[in-house]
């Protein structure tokens, strides 16, 4: 089975190196397609060496949000299957091999992702979102999917400035594809550097999972209540939590639906179509 890895990236000169050296020594057949969403830090430098050395790397540039960005990857890809992960990760050796494995029997498989870097970070666990029995919240710094699982529900939705890969998954198991969890497939995933990375990266995240239901109706009963509390015992994910709170009220109040969206929610009677927006950048 050959795995495409599309790689969707934004000035990530400072880990590249790791991530692609982490990459290339994966179980064949693979190939790298990279789309570079517009970098300026030298990224897009480095990747050039390596393709000096590498034939699997792919180079294409096409700036967007994330979905539309790595949707061109996704129609670059000759894979069998598709398997993503970040700029700032590094995969286990045996990742691309404990993938191969669980797609041979299910349609989308999430790996085990690993925190790493500033202590107090690394603990902090994802509340999950279940939809038919699966959970459909695994990050996509750590999944796969067969390619015509992705081509079946064309792939990413660009309006998402995050939360993209639940959308997809949410999508994908309401059409009958089944999901599968494999903790032998391994992502190291760097946590952010700074107080602000992290809490920007916390606010977009309460305005993706608004996003989530502005979309799909309420999506309340799909979370573990118990969950909420768990991830909430220390004061960084109190933190956390307070500032994706805000994202999700400001999207609510300030996101615009696409048209075709809001007529669906409003003829099933589930949400009231929204008349405001502003726009704020989701990188």
């Amino acid at each position: 089975m050959l795995i495409s890895v599309v790689l969707n990236l934004l000035n990530e000169k400072r880990h590249i190196r790791d991530l692609l050296d982490s990459l290339v020594t994966q179980e064949p057949p693979f190939e790298i397609v990279i789309v570079d969403a517009g970098s300026w830090d030298g990224t897009v430098q480095i990747i050039q060496e390596y393709m000096k050395k590498h034939a699997e790397i792919k180079f294409h540039h096409h700036p967007g949000t994330r979905g539309e960005s790595t949707n061109y990857g996704l129609s670059q890809a000759q894979g069998d299957a598709v398997a993503t992960t970040g700029g700032d990760c590094i995969v286990n050796p045996f990742w691309l091999m404990e993938l191969r494995k669980s797609l041979r029997e299910y349609d989308i498989v999430g790996g085990k992702t690993i925190n790493i870097g500033y202590h107090a970070f690394e603990d902090l666990d994802r509340v999950e979102l279940y939809h038919r029995g699966f959970d459909i919240s695994f990050p996509s710094a750590n999944m796969a999917w067969r390619k015509d699982v992705l081509d079946s529900i064309n792939g990413f939705d660009p309006w998402f400035l995050t939360a993209e890969d639940i959308d997809l998954n949410f999508r994908a198991v309401e059409k009958g594809y089944t999901l599968e969890y494999n903790p032998d497939a391994i992502v190291y995933h760097r946590t952010k550097g700074s107080f602000i990375g992290f809490f920007k990266q916390a606010f977009w995240n309460g305005w993706g999972r608004k996003q989530l239901t502005m979309k799909h109706g309420r999506l309340w009963s799909s979370y573990k209540p118990q969950r909420l509390f768990e991830t909430t015992k220390s004061v960084w994910a109190t933190a956390r939590l307070i500032v994706a709170v805000t994202g999700y009220l400001m999207c609510k109040l300030f996101e615009k639906q696409p048209e075709e969206y809001a007529q669906a929610l409003q003829e099933s009677g589930k949400q009231k179509k929204r008349r405001y927006r502003v726009f704020f950048p989701g990188r």
